[in-house]
């Protein structure tokens, strides 16, 4: 038979299709099984009105086969089939599309879902076969029509002898090479696999012949030994590979948690079940259906560069892409979960959207939904809440710090700090309903650890006050407040900020006295201490301690440790505005005062070089000369 081409007849189109367009090889099998299920619609939606050309619901299927020694898959359906005209139509011409000229003119079609928009997709198994065949009988027809096709070369159609109603498309796949081994997919784990991973939710049967073992039986008359290990034999039996219905299809009161986590689980291979299940739906600008999931725990490369976040995307219950980073936030990267939705519109190879819009719509909703649910877990399973957030709450600051407070509104209140009440979680909101009478702004500490914060001598002081301070131990904490800036006009001070006000009146104009007629003193230890602080001052606020270091200015010690550990920025690094403190009611003040009286400033010095390397200790700061501050501890004991 005289081999006809391609009416497109353009070897550079057909090879741009098998070649180009799909990303993945393995997209091929999605392609040819949406298209089986697309012609089995189409055979329901007739039966609709001609009883004869239909079946039971329950009939309907798609069976894979496949042959390794002959090196051929075969995927079989009972739909419409294919008459000749059609075999020419719609695979004789490439991007013509039976299955939309079929949405075209069936768009009253209900219970009818097709998948096909371009025509392009039965080409893709040109990727890993050399030579197709497709054997099809149309409802009602006499004769049933072989296509064969070796690629651009051309195509022959002919009668056979195929007898159902319905196709059979076969597969002789390439060669394997060096890189690409085309013999996986004549593998039966492979073909599970990608059944599983992109057509779990065709809702037509998807069989498969696959092999099981199970114990011989004994002979006749011979009792199971319970020494021995049974004897096990392989035998075949054709099994249905995917779900159909997907579980968000299914009525939420129709469905129990334990199917859920069982869902999660096996799709999202977590061993644990979620802390949370969010399931939504929309029927607005553009509708959908969305299964989310809060995790319990991280992943283990979740606070990496490896992580993908993403959720599924689905169209018509056929997954489109594994991860669209598009729908979700990076706050709210840790979520996983599906969107499936039959508005996409979907890029040729259907890998992929045309138009981003859909996905800010989808993404906005989404981001509120997450929010909204999060914000019911806090204040209903506050202990499910707090555990999520010691796995995910770095992740939410961040969100805070990386967008410059542009996530507000959506953050804060889900933010929890460990603070001086009881050491326990509280939320902002919390600590602004507790601030006593007088107290204007949210104070807060920074450190390695809680305890540590407490042995500070300005957290001593602020909790003598009666004031709260929120415990701040991750390095992204005090980035986080300041991208926040306040909090119901509140604004964020740190314990160790020159400018904490925390004295009276009578005591602040002691302290102005003091500090005025030390002037000449204070000047020269700032000098003593070569540029280390921007000044010394003597402060009332330290109860017993000796002396601290404040900072003024933006950036805190705490703040200047976190941004000398990023690599590179050891020059370019801006640095705290550090202010020695010393208490003006210890014994440390009054030798400072006595040695400096007596003309002795060398002492004086001695004596702030002390107080400052002690200081840099209270305050967690690396001791720069330890050397040198014992030589000068030792001095004093001469």
């Amino acid at each position: 038979m005289r081999k006809k081409q391609f009416k497109t007849e353009s070897r550079k189109m057909l090879d741009m299709m098998i070649n180009s367009i799909y990303t993945h090889k393995e997209i091929f099998l999605r392609e040819l099984i949406s298209n089986a299920s697309d012609a089995i619609d189409k055979r329901y939606f007739r039966a609709l009105t001609d009883t004869s050309a239909g079946l039971d619901r329950g009939q309907y299927a798609i069976v894979l086969e496949r042959d390794p020694k002959e090196r051929t898959l075969t995927i079989t359906d009972n739909g419409c089939g294919m008459t000749q005209e059609e075999l020419e139509n719609n695979l004789g011409t490439i991007a013509r599309s039976g299955s939309q000229d079929f949405k075209q003119d069936n768009e009253t079609a209900k219970d009818v879902s097709i998948i096909g928009q371009f025509g392009v997709g039965f080409y893709s198994a040109f990727m890993v076969s050399d030579h197709i065949t497709v054997e099809s009988r149309a409802i009602g027809a006499d004769t049933a029509w072989r296509w064969e096709s070796e690629g651009a070369d051309g195509y022959t159609v002919e009668p056979c002898d195929y007898a159902p109603v319905g196709s059979r498309i076969r597969l002789h796949l390439k060669s394997d090479t060096e890189t690409e081994h085309y013999s996986e997919f004549l593998e039966e784990f492979r073909l599970r696999q990608l059944v599983k991973k992109y057509s779990d939710y065709i809702r037509y049967p998807i069989r498969m012949e696959v092999e099981k073992s199970r114990p011989k039986p004994l002979p006749e008359g011979e009792k199971p030994d319970e020494n021995k290990q049974p004897e096990y034999e392989t035998y075949t039996e054709v099994e249905t590979l995917n779900s159909m219905v997907p579980i968000w299809h299914r009525p939420a009161k129709e469905v129990t948690d334990e199917e859920y986590k069982n869902f999660y689980c096996e799709k999202f291979m977590d061993y644990d079940g979620p802390a949370r299940t969010i399931r939504t739906t929309s029927d607005g600008t553009i509708s959908y259906e969305a299964l989310l999931f809060v995790p319990k725990r991280a992943p283990f490369n979740y606070y990496t560069k490896s992580y993908e976040k993403g959720l599924q995307l689905y169209s018509n219950g056929v997954m489109i892409m594994e991860r669209c980073p598009d729908l979700l936030p990076d706050h709210f990267s840790f979520v996983r979960g599906l969107v499936d939705s039959q508005d996409f519109t979907l890029n040729i190879s259907r890998e992929t959207l045309q138009h981003d819009h859909q996905l800010k719509i989808i993404a906005k909703a989404l981001e509120k939904k997450i929010h909204t649910e999060l914000a019911k877990m806090m204040e209903t399973q506050r202990d499910e809440y707090e555990s999520f957030f010691g796995e995910f709450g770095v992740q939410l600051k961040y969100g805070l710090y990386a967008g410059f407070g542009a996530n507000k509104e959506t953050l804060q209140d889900l933010l929890l700090f460990r603070s001086s009440h009881e050491k326990k979680y509280v939320s902002l909101k919390e600590y602004v309903a507790r601030m006593p009478e007088g107290q204007k702004d949210i104070c807060y500490a920074c450190g390695e650890t809680a305890d540590a914060i407490d042995l500070l001598p300005q957290t001593e002081a602020v909790k003598a006050k009666g004031w709260e301070v929120l415990y701040l131990t991750d390095d992204v904490d005090e980035f986080a407040l300041k991208a926040l800036h306040e909090y119901e006009k509140h604004s964020f001070v740190n314990v160790c900020d020159n400018q904490l006000d925390l004295a009276s009146d009578e005591e602040k104009a002691r302290l102005k006295e003091a500090n005025d007629g030390a002037k000449e003193m204070l000047d020269y230890l700032k000098e003593s201490l070569g540029g280390a602080v921007s000044s010394v001052q003597f402060t009332n606020s330290l109860k017993e301690h000796p002396v601290c270091l404040s900072t003024q200015g933006g950036i805190s010690t705490e703040m200047e440790k976190v941004l000398g550990k990023i690599p590179g920025n050891e020059k370019v690094m801006p640095k705290a505005e550090t202010v020695l403190e010393i208490n003006l009611e210890h014994p440390a003040a009054a030798a400072l005062k006595e040695a400096f009286a007596a003309g002795d400033k060398e002492k004086a010095a001695r004596y702030a070089k002390i107080l400052y390397t002690m200081g840099r200790m209270i305050s967690g700061l690396p001791v720069e000369n330890p050397t040198e501050l014992s030589n000068l501890v030792c001095g004093l004991m001469k």
